[in-house]
Formats: C-alpha cells, structure tokens, sequence
C-alpha cells in the first residue's frame, strides 16, 4: 500500500465531501443568497462574520482572515496535518485510501510521551469501571452510587468506576505494563515521594468519574470518597493532557443533541450532568472548576446558539451565572437561565419531584436573559427605599439600553413601568438619554487626546487603484484558465506590484499546467503558504462580473502598469535632484527628459 495520498484519491474526496456539511458540524451555518454565514470557530464575534461558499467549496471569514478549502479548515480547527485531515474527510465520504496507516500513525504530532498518558488513562479508565460493576470489590461502591439513585445505564454512559483501596496498585499495575513513572507522575495518575523517591496512587478507595476530551480520549479523573473523608472530591491536576480550561465536561457526548438542537444546558459540575442526564437533559455540560474561559466559549460556538445557564442558587452559584451569562451574550449567544428552588442542585430537585418536573419546571421555564439581570440587580436592595428603588430603576433602565430589539426594549420597559407606577413615555425618555450618554462616551474614547485644530477626513481606509485592479484580476484569472493567459500577455513581462499578488499569479501559472479546469478547492491545496490562501479565500469571495470585458482587462492593467510608472517617476525625480545638487545640467536635462516621458504615457 501507498504511504502518501495519490491525488487522485484527494480529488475524490474533494468530489464526494460538501464543505458546507463538514463546516455545519462545527459552526451553525444560515443560507443568504448563494453563500453560507456563520460565527467564526477561529476568533470571537458576535456579528456573523463567516462565509462558507458551496459553489466554489471555500470558507473566508471577513473578520479574521482565515480561509481555505475543506482541508484546511479541518487542519487549522483541529490542528492536524494534511494528511490527518483526508484521512477524516475520506472516511466520511467513505473513500478507501490504500494508504499504510502506521507510516500516517508516525506524522502526527504527539509525543511517545503524551500517548503513554493517554494510553494509561485509557487503560484505568476500563479497569476502574470493571471494578466497579463486575467485582466483589466494588460491590460496596456499586450499591453506594445505587443508594444515591444511580442507575446502571447513567454508570456505564459515564463509564464510572471505582478506585481499589491500595497505596500502589495502580503504580504496579502501570510500570507491568511498561508505562514510565515518571511520565504517569506527570499525569497524575501516582505521586512521588519526595522522602525516599518512592511512588504510591493518587486515587484509592474513591467513586471515579472519567474524564475526557472532546474527541471521546480519557484524559483525567474525578474521584469521589464515600464516607466522610477530605476532600470530598480529588481532581486530577492539570497535565500536558488536561487542561480545565478547555474541558468541557460530557461534550463528546452531548455533541450530537447540542448540534441537532442547537442549545446547550450549563451546569456548575460533572454530577449535576449525569443528574440532568437521567432526568432526559441529554445536551447537558459542565465547566471543570473553573469559570467559562474564551476556549470554552470557542467549543461552544462551533455547536450551539442557545446556552441555558443552570447553576445552584446560593450566592455563589447566582454570582458565577451573571459572570457567564455576561460572557456568553458579549461572545453572541442567546441566553436562558434556570433558576433552582432555594438551596437546591438538580440532584436533589429531580430525586424530591421527578424528572418530568425538571424538565418542564426548571429547564423549561427558563427566564431571559434580561428577566434573569432584572432579578440579579434587585438582590440585596431594599425597594421600599426610594433611594434603593431608584438606583434600581436606573440600573435596569440602563441594561435595557443594551438590547439591541426594539420590542424587547419596549416589553421590558412597560413590565418596570407597571411594576412601580411610572409613566413609560419617561421611561423611554431616560432609556435614550442613557443609549446616547454611552454612544457619546464610547466616541470619547476612540478620539486622539490631542485634537487637531483642522478635521482630517480618514486615510488608508480606501486601497489604492493598483491594489484592487490586482485582485479583481485574479479573481477572473482564478475563473478563467484563458483569462490567465491573456493578463499574462498584457503585462509584458511585468509583474503585479504586491508581493503576494504575484505569488499568487505563479501559483496559478504552475496549476493551470498541470489542471485544465479551474478549482478553486483544488487550488488552496496546491498553495503551501498559509498566508497566501487567506489571500485567494478573500479573493474568491468578492463579487465581480461574471464575463471580462477587453475593456475592463485593460483598464485593470493599466491601473497595474501605471502604479509601476509612477514609482519610476519617483525614483527618477530623486536621481534628479541628485544630478542637480551635483550641478550635472547635462544628466539632470536627460532625467527630467525621462520624467516627462513617463508622465504623458499615464
């Protein structure tokens, strides 16, 4: 078998893979007009900012500049290889390689070192949950997790197990199977002694509740005591593998309801996932200790639109939603919160009530995310104060002004005015003194310290006419293998005046020698320089005629051609003045002869 991909197998795969299905998996994507537009995966945003373009099998964001074909956008997401990614690609379109596995096993990145630590948690990840359901040791475990309302189907969906109480079974059975203890150290999996250098378990006599990434890998464990003992819970600590500020907790397999949905269900910790996923909440995930971080954020932006954020309801747990919430509707989601009964977790509300009450009652009665601010700033202000009632008033007012709909500003401002008997025209009123207030001081910051005494319009925003001839007529060369040709011709032996513009054109000249029929798909592969397929995404999704007229080919050439006259012209005025300050009359009379030349062939 072949170790490298023959081309023709990646032209199959270009065939029979849609960029749109395979991006949809990661981004939610709405058709306008021809295109696609979505949240960009790579950059954080708000405003729809990313195009993925069916007709020509290519994404470009706008906002970033990140662009390519379906190969690429896997590779840069997911930070694989080229080959990784065909690999993926192939098996979706279900396109036999005949490639030799292991020679594609040796070009991936990871270490020896980090697959040992995978493998080992892979490995313990199994035998944990053996112990637990399939032994007389961890039949006190076993009946402990039931007694607490447990089932067998949520213990093997979770694939929880339970830890022996042994100081170094898992460091003897680890080093029998040749795994390092230095590198399981690392992984914390064991603990060293620093006394005599000696290693024993991190885990023992605990519930285990694995961990793992978003490829479904073992990558760190919780475990649980079950008696009386500190800590309640013991985390594996952070390792080259595990990192909680990526980690999303049961993302491998809440995925596919979170896509089909396109809402996902927040919860403070792992146990209250597997409590919401036996009451039906199959999209529910969970942040690991930590507060939801810009790679997070980043995850769920690549499946979900809606999140509902369902924290406890003491004052921490209230505290954290406002803080994710806040991040959450600043990265564009649409936001819900569900509130729980007093002092309650959704263990405790599903054992009180049932499931069928969680759901419809809790989860479905979440409130928006306004409804949610207008009870959070309401907390710990006495409204029978007018001086507590009216900073309220005007904090809620001012949170209002935020919403960017016209008829939620409305709803919200009738439900303040009915609530403390005001009249809702001032409402109104002080809502727009307050939009404007915000607008004048978001332009005060933008403003230069020290104002110029005349108004200066903005430069540099508007290309110059040489820059946008170039990439208009790279984007009828992309079109057109004739169109190649004949800029070519007219050029003369000249080139384009931006560096990357004529890297481009070279590209190009290369690949219409070897393919007879432009592809733009084809075409980013064929490009080695990331940069420079940023550059034709951008290109191939501009909008231009769909014929080249002779009149529009040779006016873009001329805007090219001229741009390289006039830097002559610069060049020879700075020879002339050289020949004048060294009182050469006769070469400065030939240079300025050049210079008028130059300036009547314009």
């Amino acid at each position: 078998m072949a170790d490298r991909i023959a081309e023709e197998k990646i032209e199959q795969i270009r065939q029979a893979v849609d960029i749109v299905e395979v991006i949809s998996d990661y981004v939610g994507l709405k058709k306008q007009g021809r295109n696609y537009f979505g949240l960009c995966p790579f950059h954080g945003e708000s405003t729809p900012s990313f195009s993925v373009s069916p007709d020509k099998q290519i994404f470009h964001c706008f906002g970033c500049g990140a662009g390519g074909n379906v190969f690429s956008f896997l590779m840069e997401l997911e930070g694989i290889s080229f080959q990784e990614a065909a690999m993926k690609l192939a098996a979706r379109g279900n396109i036999n390689l005949e490639i030799n596995l292991s020679s594609t096993h040796s070009e991936k990145k990871i270490s020896d070192e980090l697959q040992a630590m995978l493998d080992a948690h892979e490995l313990l990840r199994k035998f944990y949950h053996h112990l637990l359901v399939n032994t007389k040791e961890g039949q006190h475990a076993l009946e402990y997790l039931l007694g607490r309302g447990f089932t067998l189907e949520s213990i093997e969906k979770f694939q929880i197990g339970y830890s022996l109480n042994s100081w170094d079974f898992v460091y003897k059975f680890l080093t029998k199977r040749d795994f390092s203890p230095e590198w399981m150290e690392k992984a914390g999996l064991i603990i060293k002694r620093e006394k005599d250098g000696t290693y024993f378990d991190r885990f023992r006599d605990r519930i285990m509740f694995p961990i793992f990434n978003r490829n479904g890998n073992t990558i760190a464990f919780s475990g649980r005591t079950l008696g009386a003992d500190e800590p309640k819970y013991l985390n594996s600590p952070e390792t080259a593998i595990f990192n909680k500020s990526k980690i999303l907790y049961n993302y491998n397999l809440a995925k596919p309801s979170i896509k089909k949905s396109q809402q996902a269900v927040l919860f403070e910790g792992f146990a209250d996932v597997i409590s919401a996923d036996r009451a039906g909440i199959e999209n529910g995930i969970a942040t690991m200790g930590t507060s939801l971080t810009d790679d997070h954020i980043a995850l769920l932006r690549t499946s979900a639109q809606t999140i509902t954020i369902c924290y406890d309801s003491d004052k921490a747990g209230i505290e954290a939603a406002f803080r994710a919430g806040n991040h959450l509707n600043d990265a564009g989601f649409q936001i819900k919160v569900a509130l729980m009964p007093d002092g309650m977790d959704p263990d405790e509300y599903i054992k009180k009530n049932s499931p069928e009450k969680f759901r419809g009652e809790v989860i479905g009665a979440s409130l928006t995310w306004m409804a949610f601010k207008i009870l959070y700033f309401r907390r710990g202000k006495n409204l029978q104060n007018e001086g507590d009632r009216l900073a309220y008033i005007e904090q809620i007012v001012k949170e209002i002004t935020k919403l960017t709909k016209a008829v939620e500003k409305d709803h919200y401002l009738r439900q303040i005015a009915a609530e403390f008997s005001l009249s809702l025209d001032s409402l109104k009123q002080q809502e727009q003194q307050i939009y404007f207030a915000e607008k004048k001081k978001e332009i005060g910051k933008n403003e230069p310290k020290s104002k110029p005494i005349l108004v200066q319009k903005k430069v540099n925003e508007l290309k110059p006419a040489y820059y946008r001839a170039e990439r208009c007529l790279i984007a009828h060369m992309l079109k057109s293998r004739d169109n190649t040709y004949k800029v070519q011709e007219l050029l003369q032996g000249d080139t384009f005046n931006e560096d990357e513009h004529q890297a481009i054109i070279t590209y190009l000249l290369a690949f219409y020698e070897e393919h007879i029929n432009p592809d733009s798909s084809a075409f980013l592969s064929y490009i080695h320089d990331e940069n420079l397929r940023r550059i034709v995404a951008n290109i191939e999704m501009m909008s231009i005629n769909d014929e080249l007229s002779h009149q529009e080919l040779t006016d873009y050439i001329k805007q090219v051609l001229k741009h390289k006259k006039l830097l002559k012209i610069k060049e020879k005025e700075a020879e002339l003045k050289e020949a004048e300050r060294h009182s050469d009359f006769r070469l400065a009379a030939a240079i300025g002869n050049e210079i008028n030349q130059l300036r009547k062939s314009l």
